[in-house]
């Protein structure tokens, strides 16, 4: 099979396309015939050795996949041969095919196409646990989404809408909020020529929001955080700016509020149950209209690599999707 290939750490334009055995699947995993692949942040720091998990080289990047399971091992029960589903990686997606863990894989609606369902795992079930689990957001309450145009941010955007929030979208630029707001935001905030705390003030009458939702961190998240209401909610989600920040510990004293990791991934791992059930609301949602993933550009295989390094300049809005078939 073919396979997108990291041999060392490094940019995106060091990935090289080979040719590699196909996987076998042990007893509790699952084998599929990929067929789109989404791209994701973590894409972009795990080939240069910045992600928090360091597979071993040779190895794919690709955190997400949508595709016909091939074969299934002895102990797995609820999936077959034929059926379409999504699979939680974390890596090894960017190839023709991949082995994985059965409780990391879902079965899909006939409503998703692969293109659509590569794009639609790890955004909006990441922003699902947040505003659910995490964040347990409330309709009538406010939701302040930074990054609202890229993949975690517009899966925000709408389900806060779909959870009955008011939502506030930021970007960095017209074009970007434009996006947002065709997702349902109710209000917009250039932060690129708007001062977030003052703009802030004005569209909650002095209140605060109620919730942060952050993928971004950098110079960002102290101003989002100050602008938080009491018992408010500060989801960090991500750090696409490239810079952690650290904010001073008075801060949650002062408003009774809360900095929330947001850590997926483990959670799909410990409670798999809760991510079924997280899974089964989003794809009702779906199939209402009420959320409408936006795949903004697709590549083929062999260019996997220019997805990656367009996603890590922060020049892509909603998703980029890899069509492997």
């Amino acid at each position: 099979m073919k396979a997108v290939l990291c041999k060392a750490f490094g940019p995106a334009d060091s990935l090289v396309l080979e040719e590699v055995a196909s996987p076998v699947p042990k007893p509790s995993e699952v084998l599929i015939d990929i067929h789109a692949a989404g791209v994701n942040f973590p894409d972009t720091l795990i080939i240069e050795g910045k992600y928090q998990f360091k597979p071993p080289f040779p190895f794919s990047p690709g955190g997400e996949a949508a595709g016909v399971v091939a074969a299934v091992g002895d102990k797995v029960r609820h999936l077959k041969p034929g059926d379409r589903v999504i699979a939680l990686t974390g890596w090894g997606s960017f190839a023709e095919q991949i082995a994985v863990s059965a409780e990391r894989v879902l079965p899909i609606p006939a409503s998703l196409d692969f293109t659509t369902a590569a794009a639609f795992g790890m955004t909006y079930g990441t922003s699902m646990h947040a505003l659910r689990q995490r964040a347990a957001l409330q309709a009538g309450e406010t939701l302040l989404v930074l990054g609202a145009s890229g993949g975690v941010g517009l899966a925000a955007v709408e389900i806060g809408k779909a959870l009955g929030a008011r939502v506030i979208a930021a970007a960095s630029s017209a074009e970007k909020l434009a996006v947002a707001r065709a997702a349902g935001a109710d209000e917009l905030l250039n932060y690129a020529e708007e001062d977030l705390r003052e703009r802030l003030k004005a569209l909650t009458g002095g209140q605060g929001v109620d919730v942060v939702y952050d993928p971004v961190g950098g110079q960002l998240s102290e101003p989002a955080f100050r602008s938080l209401g009491w018992n408010g909610r500060h989801l960090v989600i991500g750090f696409a700016s490239g810079s952690i920040p650290a904010l001073p510990a008075n801060l949650p004293l002062l408003k009774g509020a809360a900095m929330v990791g947001v850590f997926w991934g483990a959670f799909v791992a410990r409670q798999p149950q809760d991510n079924l059930a997280n899974f089964q609301q989003l794809f009702r949602w779906h199939a209402e209209g009420r959320l409408k993933p936006l795949v903004s550009q697709t590549y083929p295989l062999e260019h996997a690599s220019e997805a990656i390094a367009r996603l890590a300049a922060r020049q892509a809005l909603g998703k980029l999707v890899v069509q492997v078939r």
